[in-house]
């Protein structure tokens, strides 16, 4: 971890991806802290000269080896950790997307130590980051209205 991150003067963008493939979104237990070992969406720092979508979709391929294509901008979350003074640990801002898997089987790694594709059900029995339920409901509904042919569309 670079030293930017771990006490960080100001806050890091991220960007991350809901995939859906069949009615189920991917999710990778995170292989390293914060949050080692729940479950979250395949993400990372965005590069400078970079845009959100394409550093959610680099990240993804990087970490998984899953190829998807954005459908939208789900919403911004916000992660913020306090030490036992009070001083900011970690301040990231993630802007997290849904997109449909595209190819590629996912693969475990450094930083994804564990994959599971989940429904809509499968969301609350599962440790999770923080607010994560909220984004994952968001995308299952942008995937719903993106499935519905152009013309019911609002």
């Amino acid at each position: 971890m670079t030293s930017d991150r771990l006490f960080p003067s100001r806050p890091i963008l991220a960007a991350s991806v809901a995939v859906i493939r069949d009615g189920r979104i991917l999710l990778a237990a995170r292989g390293k802290p914060p949050g080692e070992g729940l479950f979250s969406l395949p993400g990372g720092l965005v590069e400078a000269g970079e845009t959100l979508g394409e550093a959610a979709l680099r990240e993804l391929r990087e970490e998984v080896g899953v190829e998807a294509k954005l459908i939208g901008l789900i919403a911004p979350v916000e992660f913020i950790e306090r030490d036992e003074k009070g001083h900011i640990k970690h301040h990231v801002v993630i802007a997290a997307h849904a997109a449909r898997w595209v190819s590629g089987e996912p693969q475990t790694g450094p930083e994804a130590k564990e994959i599971r594709w989940v429904t809509e059900r499968d969301i609350a029995d599962l440790p999770m980051t923080a607010g994560l339920t909220g984004i994952l409901e968001q995308a299952f509904r942008l995937a719903r209205e993106d499935s519905r042919p152009e013309d019911s569309r609002p």
